[in-house]
């Protein structure tokens, strides 16, 4: 394939589907296992939370809780590098300037979310107290949080620089980095939450300053990479970082912003949900936790090829290759949807082995769980097919510079359809969890449609528009 047009071959001609098919596969599946290794840093911690108690458990849930709200929109301002970045490379295969301006521009989005968001962090204890959780709680929050915060920071800018390498379909060397961190951060945090190897025990903090340095050498490693490989030592990325690109930071924030409350609808409808679930009962909690858990699994696949398709459509659409766009964003869609009507397939023949992974199946007092655990993924394998759809088209529209409307359609789908129906099922309806599922379900599918008839009315509207 050639780099600078992702619609092309290197003999002039158009790719054929199965071209197409092998370039997304290349692109995707370091991206799908960067972000497994991502998810396993947040597992680990977890994990040796639960060594320290319930209390600390909890503590923590509280402050990751907090960091998370403010993370995940930081990572849409971000994420709106690489369709910028895969644009200007598909108008000009060997751009090198204007790559290097979004990048700069992107760093700078990063430092100017950040520093608020520690200042706002920084009163984890008073944010908690005022949501009326225990003050002894609220405190051993604050002090994690206090720590983990730092990490918001190099984690961004190794977002950025993940889109510049990805958009330049090179993204090993991102893999490489999440590896190294996951490593980084189950070793730092043994050490520093338990005292090992002669550092003081620090509990929850300790957990805290593991993430943050684990984010600090998987950015050092990236930036590391950029200025010794041939292929990006060319761009210089870090040169005159202190210039300004106004007009490029403006595009920055006019994609991010939406890609970042789009991200936000969909985290905040499913931890309300979870919030839901207690109120409904420990069994329910206990069963939609084992399922969510499932579902965010085999999610990480969609999520990898929708950033592989914003690479593939930006570039195509950087080059005006209407037949490349239209490629690439199906290729990606099929794969998408394909795999995880596979993982619906499973939890429809084989819940109880599923659920098995996480509950000893002939112990009497799991029966409960394990009997609402089983109903919950009937549900979830319409709840995968929608997911996975929604999740590929967000990135095939975030390659046409498609944002906003999108941000909408979450906004209406996830909170106005989803949690509404859901809440009267559960409540109204007497359906308890198994009515949330339902408006969880409904509500993903309801947003996988909308996006999928914008994708196909995509140059009725305009987002496709070659001269």
């Amino acid at each position: 394939m050639n780099d600078a047009q992702g619609g092309t071959t290197e003999r002039g001609g158009r790719t054929t589907w199965s071209e197409e098919a092998r370039a997304t596969l290349l692109l995707a599946w370091p991206l799908i296992l960067t972000n497994l290794a991502q998810t396993l840093m947040t597992a680990t911690d977890v994990v040796m939370m639960g060594w320290l108690g319930p209390d600390a458990l909890a503590a923590g849930a509280l402050g990751s809780n907090l960091y998370f709200a403010t993370m995940i929109f930081g990572l849409g301002l971000t994420t709106a590098t690489a369709p910028m970045i895969a644009r200007e490379l598909g108008r000009k295969g060997h751009s090198v300037r204007d790559v290097r301006r979004t990048v700069r521009q992107g760093l700078w989005m990063a430092v100017g979310f950040t520093v608020p968001i520690w200042i706002v962090l920084w009163q984890s204890e008073a944010i908690l107290l005022a949501m009326g959780q225990e003050p002894a709680l609220a405190k051993s929050a604050a002090d994690y949080v206090r720590a983990l915060q730092w990490s918001l920071l190099p984690f961004f800018f190794f977002l950025v620089l993940r889109s510049f390498v990805s958009a330049l379909e090179r993204p090993l060397w991102a893999l490489a980095a999440g590896i190294a961190g996951v490593v980084a951060n189950a070793a730092m945090a043994w050490v520093l939450i338990f005292g090992h190897l002669g550092f003081p025990k620090l509990g929850l903090v300790g957990a805290g300053y593991a993430t943050t340095f684990a984010d600090t050498l998987m950015f050092a490693m990236m930036a590391a990479v950029v200025l010794a490989d041939r292929k990006f030592r060319r761009y210089h990325l870090f040169g005159r970082f202190w210039r300004a690109d106004w007009p490029r930071f403006r595009e920055l924030g006019h994609l991010g912003l939406p890609i970042g409350a789009t991200l936000v609808f969909e985290v905040a409808v499913f931890n309300g949900a979870t919030f839901l679930m207690g109120l409904i009962g420990a069994a329910a909690l206990a069963a939609h936790s084992i399922a969510m858990q499932l579902a965010s699994l085999s999610f990480m696949v969609p999520l990898g090829l929708a950033q592989a398709a914003t690479v593939r459509v930006g570039r195509a659409f950087g080059g005006h290759d209407r037949e490349g766009v239209r490629r690439a964003g199906w290729t990606a869609y099929v794969m998408g949807v394909g795999f995880m009507a596979l993982t619906a397939l499973a939890m429809i023949v084989a819940p109880r082995t599923l659920v098995g992974l996480f509950l000893d199946l002939d112990t009497p007092t799991n029966l409960p769980v394990i009997e609402l655990a089983v109903s919950f993924l009937m549900v979830a394998a319409l709840f995968q097919v929608a997911d996975g759809g929604q999740a590929v088209a967000a990135g095939m529209l975030r390659g046409l510079h498609d944002t906003r409307v999108p941000m909408v359609y979450a906004g209406i789908g996830y909170w106005g359809i989803g949690l509404l129906l859901g809440v009267g099922l559960a409540f109204q309806g007497g359906l308890a969890g198994f009515g949330l599922w339902i408006g969880l379900a409904t509500g993903l599918t309801v947003v996988a449609l909308l996006l999928l008839v914008r994708w196909l009315r995509r140059e009725r509207l305009g987002l496709v528009s070659f001269a």
